[in-house]
């Protein structure tokens, strides 16, 4: 598949001032009086300036490439970038969720786009990033791209007015570079507002290829076979299954993911898409077949919680140090994210014959095929500058995607990604996976929710349902409160 690049890019034209003489008068000298006051002049200007940078670099964030004293490339380094253009000076402002440390090879990301067309990429991240971007999008400060996490808070975004459409470059790499499924995410309505970026892999089972190779087991290939491994497993007195449903204010989330992927391999991704849209209750029989399926693995108590307690565990246990038994041996298994994997204590090898590694979590019903659970961020731009348009238009190509898979800790659906970019043995598991003509991608339900739901009710629910409640009572107190 062959990208084609095409990026408007604008001229720019260097005003000079006529007659500018600073002379007290044409072809006189000036007197030293004239001279000191127009260095006191320039000397405040510039230390004003300066002052304003340095504030305002505060106020934005971290740039990438050290700022203007980066290196030059060397030459000829530059051909592949010659289609986004150049704007020496220009700034982009970009603001993410992702954050220091993980924002660093996002930063070294940039670098060479920034070196070859001049454009300064000035990055922040927040951990309340969802409440700052609407605080910013309101007083109208909203930086230059935002990295959307969640689907509904882009359409959100868009609905308001503040979100510009995807320029012909990016709608361009979108149609090349992602499935129709991803592109769905991206559009509003009708019309292409983001571009997808990076992706995680939720439909992953965590397990010790060590133990299982001890214990002469397989990894298995269908639900069935699951369920028949964590017999064998608990009749050797091990428990099969951990997990942690504790995250903070975000409690229960875990929980959540575990019924969605559920609902994709029970009812499909036409049902699942008509639950998450509440175009059927969240009541409905086959939502609660979905947790109830959960039930036979999360509330048997010959199942979990593996070297953590029993059932009620579970609540209390966080979601970072539920997989933490399974190297020790006191767990088998752990359903949870590509993510996990920079929990793992140091020293560690995740890989297929490693300390621990993941398989993905197997389907129930064939006839709903490969179906794949994740998340991932899209880019969203605020505004409509050439040099916007070209930063934007970069991080939508296969170009980044490879650039940012080299320096590791990363995946993208972006189809135009190359394997062998790819050195980290659960991220080459996940693009495996994302790439697959087989799959079919949904994203993570509780972020296509209202949030009052997918962010409060859908997550308290969970910690309900784990604590003791029925699933009929947990998932009609979801119903009424939707909005």
């Amino acid at each position: 598949t062959v990208e084609t690049l095409t990026v408007e890019t604008l001229t720019v034209e260097t005003l000079t001032a006529e007659g500018g003489d600073v002379m007290s008068g044409r072809g006189r000298r000036p007197s030293s009086i004239v001279v000191a006051a127009v260095v006191v002049a320039v000397l405040v200007i510039l230390v004003s300036v300066l002052a304003a940078r340095e504030q305002d670099d505060d106020a934005e964030g971290r740039q990438a490439g050290g700022g203007p004293s980066r290196a030059l490339p060397p030459a000829g380094a530059c051909a592949t970038f010659r289609p986004y253009g150049t704007f020496p000076g220009r700034t982009v402002t970009v603001f993410s969720s992702i954050r220091a440390p993980e924002d660093t090879l996002h930063l070294r990301s940039y670098e060479e786009f920034e070196s070859c067309t001049g454009i300064m990429v000035r990055y922040r991240g927040s951990d309340e990033f969802e409440t700052l971007l609407r605080s910013r999008v309101g007083a109208g400060d909203a930086p230059d791209l935002a990295i959307i996490p969640q689907p509904s808070l882009l359409a959100d975004l868009v609905r308001s007015g503040a979100v510009r459409p995807a320029p012909a470059s990016v709608s361009r790499l979108v149609e090349v570079n992602w499935s129709e499924d991803w592109r769905s995410y991206g559009t509003v309505d009708g019309t292409l507002y983001a571009a997808p970026l990076g992706a995680s892999v939720k439909s992953l089972v965590w397990y010790s290829p060590k133990f299982f190779a001890a214990h002469h087991l397989s990894v298995p290939t269908t639900w069935g076979e699951m369920l028949t491994l964590s017999d064998t497993v608990a009749a050797e007195g091990v428990k099969p299954w951990c997990a942690g449903f504790r995250s903070g204010v975000a409690s229960g989330w875990p929980g959540t993911d575990w019924v969605e992927d559920i609902m994709l391999r029970t009812a499909g991704a036409q049902v699942y898409d008509e639950w998450v849209q509440h175009r059927i209750p969240f009541n409905d029989p086959r939502v609660r077949l979905a947790f109830d399926r959960a039930g036979q693995i999360l509330k048997n108590e010959r199942y979990v919680n593996g070297g953590l307690g029993g059932v009620r565990s579970i609540a209390g246990t966080r979601f970072q140090d539920a997989g933490l038994p399974i190297p020790e041996g006191r767990c088998a298994m752990y359903r949870q994210a590509s993510f996990y994997a920079a929990n793992w204590p140091a020293g560690l090898t995740v890989g297929v014959d490693g300390d621990v590694f993941a398989f993905y979590l197997p389907p129930i019903d064939s006839s709903h095929g490969r179906p794949l659970l994740g998340s991932g961020e899209f880019v969203a731009a605020f505004s409509d500058r050439p040099e916007v348009v070209a930063f934007q238009t970069y991080l939508a190509s296969s170009q980044w995607a490879n650039t940012k898979a080299r320096l590791g800790g990363w995946a993208s659906a972006n189809t135009g990604l190359d394997l062998r970019n790819v050195h980290d043995p659960i991220q080459r598991l996940s693009v495996e996976l994302l790439q697959d003509p087989s799959t079919t991608f949904r994203f993570d339900g509780s972020d296509l929710m209202p949030a009052s739901v997918g962010a409060g009710t859908f997550w308290t629910g969970m910690m309900n349902w784990i604590n003791g409640q029925d699933t009929r009572q947990v998932t009609d107190a979801i119903e009424a409160s939707w909005p």
